[in-house]
């Protein structure tokens, strides 16, 4: 394999690049107009602009991928996450065309890739399940009986869902149909297929997923775990690797139950398999990602596995070089999610220029990032800015490590989770890993930020005096809302 197309963008398409690079191999970009001047575009020995910005005219457009690899000579092409990472029919045109697609067959995607037939598959190899329906609802009070049998609260879930969309939580029987009808329209609007199943709700979950390889001679090993349960809306903000709260004895089940997840698919390259995790010693399968996750760099870190060259030298035909037993967990890893989201508004994204960007330096730190000073985050696309990621000799170092790494972080023009991050690290109850799924929910809100930035009430409330006193009430109570946020702080 000479040479490889990314068929992605930002700091994946460049994290993969750089892998290759180490490797010997030649890297294609492809771009959309959007994306002309970034630095992916620039590191790549060759670029080639696929089309306008929206992603589904120019990184979704298949056909053209196919045939900027014919035009130039590529070998392999790696889809990074998202975008064409899990997409049966655009593995099999590439394949087709006599392309190394570097990831999993379309067949163990679409197996994994709907909930209910990846629960089919993995049944002979006593997978430990959520208590549920194992087949799409059709018959709405029949579902209600089998829902009143489990006992409520009951998750009604999306089979091709992902991301929290066609998910609904059902505490009371008289809900039940309300929700359905619910959960069924999100699920034909986000993914075009209205099949829903339910599953018993486990309130406070963790959230752990294992790490595979796997390669095309009947080998897989895991790369231990991650915990990744602080998200907002259903999506991960904060990971690290191992889970501080796994016993070695757990983590060896779950990964004997991950590769027997790999193994009923016939699984090959890396890919991961999710938990939920109940009172730190129940767990239950969740699903099967077909692709490299956004969080594969803190299992990098505790490892010292390259997932990235594994990926290559697998899709290359390659054995593992090296078994279970010779991995080994090496201190603990951070990653926290730097999105350009405003978390005083609700983590909605906040578009704009990157009018200061300063990275974070120093031992144990890595950024994984796509952008530069002065460049302008694109509405097209996941805001996501980077990835910030530190390791240590254990949780604690790595921890601290974290907060110092945030604190040297510089952006302005945006607004970023960051600050948001900064105050999850801190929490007690993240501190001595006390926490599941809701930490959001359970110990944040905007007012909880505001005591970093102490300038912005004083202001608000001098503002707010003056006023009051010209006899403007309407005004005094659009100064207040304005004190909740720190919006002007970072428009320099």
């Amino acid at each position: 394999m000479n040479k490889i197309l990314v068929a992605n963008r930002g700091e994946i398409a460049l994290r993969v690049m750089r892998s290759a690079k180490e490797m010997g191999i030649r890297t294609v970009a492809i771009f959309s107009e959007a994306d002309r001047n970034a630095p992916f575009v620039k590191y790549a020995d060759e670029a080639v602009c696929i089309g306008p910005p929206p992603s589904s005219e120019s990184y979704l457009q298949v056909d053209k991928i196919i045939a900027v690899c014919k035009e130039l000579g590529v070998d392999g092409i790696h889809p990074g996450y998202g975008f064409l990472s899990e997409n049966a029919d655009a593995t099999r045109k590439i394949t087709d065309a006599g392309i190394t697609f570097i990831g999993p067959s379309p067949h163990a995607m679409e197996l994994m890739g709907d909930k209910l037939r990846a629960k089919d598959t993995v049944k002979g190899y006593n997978i430990p399940m959520v208590p549920g329906t194992d087949e799409a609802i059709e018959d709405i009070p029949a579902a209600k009986k089998i829902a009143e049998s489990i006992g409520f609260p009951i998750l009604i879930k999306a089979a091709a869902g992902g991301g929290g969309k066609g998910m609904r939580v059902v505490e009371e029987p008289n809900e039940f149909e309300e929700q359905m009808n619910r959960a069924v329209s999100e699920a034909v609007s986000s993914f075009g297929n209205g099949a829903v199943f339910i599953e018993k709700y486990v309130g406070s979950p963790r959230h752990i997923e294992i790490q595979l390889l796997d390669d095309s001679h009947g080998n897989i090993v895991y790369l231990f775990q991650r915990e990744c349960s602080i998200q907002r809306r259903h999506q991960k903000v904060i990971e690290e690797a191992p889970s501080s709260v796994l016993t070695p004895e757990i983590r060896e089940a779950m990964g004997k139950c991950a590769v027997d997840v790999a193994r009923s698919c016939d699984y090959v390259g890396a890919g991961t398999v999710e938990f939920l995790l109940e009172n730190n010693k129940d767990f239950y399968f969740l699903e099967m990602n077909t692709r490299l996750q956004v969080e594969h760099p803190v299992s990098e870190m505790i490892s010292g596995i390259d997932l990235v060259k594994e990926q290559i030298k697998v899709a290359r035909g390659e054995k593992l070089s090296f078994t279970q037993n010779d991995l080994k967990i090496n201190g603990h890893s951070f990653e926290v999610r730097v999105y350009a989201e405003d978390p005083m508004n609700n983590f909605l994204p906040d578009i704009g220029r990157l009018n200061t960007y300063e990275r974070p330096e120093g031992m144990g730190i890595r950024v994984d990032d796509g952008f530069e000073e002065g460049m302008q985050i694109p509405i097209y696309y996941d805001p996501m800015i980077s990835k910030l990621i530190t390791h240590g000799k254990d949780r604690e170092e790595a921890r601290v490590r974290m907060l110092r790494a945030i604190e040297d972080y510089k952006i302005s023009g945006v607004e970023t989770t960051l600050q948001f991050c900064k105050f999850a690290l801190e929490h007690e109850a993240f501190i001595s890993g006390n926490f599941d799924t809701h930490f959001v929910g359970k110990y944040f809100t905007p007012e909880v930020l505001m005591k970093d930035y102490p300038e912005t009430e004083e202001v608000a409330a001098l503002f707010a005096a003056h006023l009051y006193e010209s006899g403007n009430k309407k005004r005094v109570e659009t100064a207040s809302v304005a004190s909740k946020s720190k919006w002007k702080l970072n428009r320099k």
